[in-house]
């Protein structure tokens, strides 16, 4: 615990230059800004700056979360995939609203997004899963997610005949694999600042459909 303590308070947070943001030049709607920092985080050398924590609930109302990876970002809203026998499938389902957190911190950006989930169409859950890798394709023709698992050895079995499969067969489909497409309500920009005076930017819908923006507090 000694540890854990001491190097949790030794952690540093933004311990870099970070960029300006200047609310007033913001787009009305937020899909532009988003487009311009998810660009601007990559090339800032952010690992992996297309991976964000999906947040849904469960049949009893608790939150569950995980990461997963965006798949696109469009007119449409925020696209990610996965097997609507998943948790997280049986979740949208059952309640289908959901919230995306994505963190920066090459940058000291956040962006959260809020809105409903609707899925694509079997087309286009099958282009998504084949513009993939094959162990994309493997992954996903494995199946079972979330699941009891009975050992790694078990894994390892499903995941090898998998891959074969994949090579052998590039065009397979996997039924249960589904495009899911979060329609936002709310968008949020967060430039963090190393002395405490954070920018948070909210765009929100308006019943005609619009966007509203407005500042918050830190």
């Amino acid at each position: 615990m000694t540890d854990f303590h001491d190097t949790l308070r030794s952690l540093r947070v933004w311990d870099t230059e970070l960029p300006v943001f200047d609310p007033d030049s913001a787009p009305a709607a937020p899909l532009p800004l988003f487009h311009q920092w998810l660009v601007a985080a990559a090339r800032a050398g952010q690992a992996e700056p297309h991976t964000m924590a999906l947040a849904t609930v469960d049949a009893e109302g608790r939150p569950d979360v995980r990461t997963v990876m965006l798949h696109d970002a469009d007119a449409r809203g925020w696209h990610f995939a996965s097997h609507a026998t998943s948790a997280k499938g049986r979740q949208l389902a059952a309640a289908p609203h959901a919230a995306l957190g994505f963190y920066w911190p090459v940058q000291g950006r956040q962006v959260r997004v809020r809105g409903q989930v609707v899925t694509g169409t079997p087309q286009e859950a099958y282009d998504d899963l084949h513009a993939r890798s094959t162990g994309a394709l493997a992954a996903a023709l494995v199946g079972r997610q979330s699941e009891v698992l009975g050992s790694p050895a078990e894994l390892a079995r499903a995941g090898e005949a998998a891959w074969e499969r994949a090579e052998a067969e590039p065009d397979a489909d996997v039924e249960t694999w589904t495009l899911y497409i979060l329609e936002p309500y709310e968008v949020e920009f967060f430039q963090g600042d190393a002395r405490r005076r954070h920018l948070r930017l909210r765009y929100r819908r308006t019943p005609e459909g619009d966007w509203e923006r407005g500042l918050l507090w830190p």
